[in-house]
Parts: structure tokens; sequence; C-alpha cells
């Protein structure tokens, strides 16, 4: 062979050693391309997956708090429903005293104990509809005391019954279902 082949052989050689190398390190270049490809997908994803979580988390905190909402309406709804007469009620607890002090009179003649009679039917029919809405009158007299139902405005002493009872019951209270809306004035022992 001539010295001109043998040239040409190894610029072929070369190229092709160079051409292989090229190939080698685009290959390279192409997976490293893949792989930040593959990588930002992989990013991208991790990425808008925390945003579904965090949307989800924001869904499922209102939906609870909406969820609270209504019960609690729900709830103040009841509550309305089932004391709406308390203001009524506690305004006509001075005339339930009124009519009791009236009832307390003593007749001497027969013109006033028709009176009484008439007043004692009218307050039978106001006792019968406030008892219809709920209202009851708070037992005190031998009972416990009970600073949740009871007012303690004095202290007296029987050596015959025990300490904390009630001795009298000086002003009625009233209970409304189960709201107390006047506590009794009760006399207690020492």
């Amino acid at each position: 062979m001539t010295e001109t082949t043998e040239n040409k052989d190894l610029v072929q050689g070369d190229v092709q050693a160079e051409t292989a190398t090229e190939e080698v390190e685009r290959s390279e270049v192409q997976e490293e391309i893949e792989l930040s490809v593959e990588e930002q997908y992989e990013a991208k994803l991790a990425e808008l997956q925390a945003k579904l979580d965090d949307e989800e988390n924001r869904h499922l905190r209102l939906r609870a708090d909406f969820d609270n909402m209504r019960r609690r309406q729900q709830l103040d709804r009841e509550a309305a429903e089932k004391y709406r007469a308390q203001s009524l009620l506690s305004d006509l607890l001075p005339v339930l005293d009124n009519f009791e002090r009236a009832l307390q009179v003593e007749t001497t003649s027969e013109e006033t104990a028709s009176i009484i009679k008439g007043i004692e039917m009218v307050y039978r029919s106001l006792l019968e509809a406030t008892e219809k809405e709920g209202l009851q009158v708070i037992k005190a007299e031998g009972e416990q005391f009970d600073p949740n139902i009871h007012q303690a405005v004095m202290q007296e002493q029987d050596s015959e019954k025990e300490t904390g009872v009630v001795l009298r019951e000086l002003q009625k209270g009233y209970i409304l279902k189960d709201r107390v809306l006047r506590p009794t004035m009760v006399s207690v022992n020492e």
C-alpha cells in the first residue's frame, strides 16, 4: 500500500473514532435531556400533586366549617323556638305575684268573696296558659338549698331541720323548660 492510502485509512479511522465519540456524547446528551425532561415532568407532577392536596384540604376545611355553621344555626333555631315565650312569661311573673297576693286577702262579705272567686278563675286560666308554654314553679320549702334555682335572702335557725334546708319561700321562682326565669327567694336554715 501506498502512503496516501495508509493516510486515508488513518484519517478514516480517526473520523470513525470521532464519529463514534460524538455519537456516544450525543447519546449521553440525549439521555441527559431525556432525564432532565423526565425530572422536569416529575417535578411539575409533584408540584401539581401538592397543589391538589392543598386544595383538597382547603375544601374539606370549608365543608367542615359549613357543616358546623349549619349545625349551629339549627341549634339556634331550635332554642329560639323552644324559648320563644320567655320574654312574655318573664313580663307576666309580676302579674302572677299580684294575683297570688290578691287571693290571700281575707274576705268578710259575700260580695268580696265573689270578686275573689272571679280573680281566682282568671288566675287559674293564666296559670294553665303559662304551663302550656312550659312555665313551672320551682319547689323550695323543705328542699335542700340549690344556688342554681334558689336565692337565699335570709338565714334562720330551726333545730328540728338540718342545715341548708329551705325554711320559707319569700317569692316564687319559675323555670321555663330547663331555664331558670327567676330564682326562688328563700330563707335557709343555718
